[in-house]
């Protein structure tokens, strides 16, 4: 027979491994994670940041640069600050956007630029340059598309265009305006 003797000791390890187990629940469910794992802190700062993408020939196609580069392991989020693209493909006029503060995808091929964004595309052959800005701007740098649900302004001399929402494909130059469009367009003198 067990007497009480050998049983206290059974019960008493018995009870506090339960009391273990209902406390870390109760800490789970009631505090969610760890206080640490929900800190928003960057693992790594990286300075005057550049990266180039090549196409399959070896030459640039867009080069991403900002002033500084801040990575957070709790979302593998990229943040930058004073972020500039500049898209130059060889049978394309060359593109340069830049903004105050912006967020990489993290695969690297979405950029999403914030606050006084200004894209400038250079002029060619007969176009003259052309600047566009606006608060927000969406990058998918493999479509070679910007896009933006915000109001937008293009100038070239001589004209202007404005409204809110905006998809343009430099590849085919193709730009849409989505809602609220104004143009102004000076004649041209003979």
């Amino acid at each position: 027979m067990w007497s009480t003797t050998r049983l206290f000791p059974l019960a008493l390890m018995l009870s506090l491994a339960l009391l273990t187990l209902w406390l870390d629940h109760q800490v789970r469910v009631e505090g969610g994670e760890h206080p640490a794992s929900r800190r928003h802190d960057p693992d790594y700062l990286v300075m005057n940041f550049t990266t180039t993408t090549y196409n399959h020939d070896g030459h640039a196609e867009s080069v991403l640069s900002a002033a500084e580069l801040q990575h957070y392991p709790d979302d593998d989020s990229t943040e930058l600050i004073a972020p500039r693209v500049v898209q130059a493909k060889s049978d394309q006029a060359r593109f340069t956007v830049r903004a105050d503060r912006g967020k990489i995808s993290r695969e690297g091929d979405e950029i999403f630029l914030y606050d006084n964004v200004v894209l400038v595309r250079e002029a060619e052959d007969t176009r003259p340059e052309a600047r566009m800005t606006t608060s927000f701007l969406h990058i998918l740098r493999d479509l070679s598309l910007a896009r933006t649900d915000r109001e937008v302004l293009f100038e070239e001399p001589g004209r202007s265009l404005r409204g809110r929402g905006m998809e343009y494909f430099n590849e085919t130059r193709q730009l849409f305006l989505s809602a609220d469009v104004h143009a102004y367009f000076e004649p041209t003198k003979k």
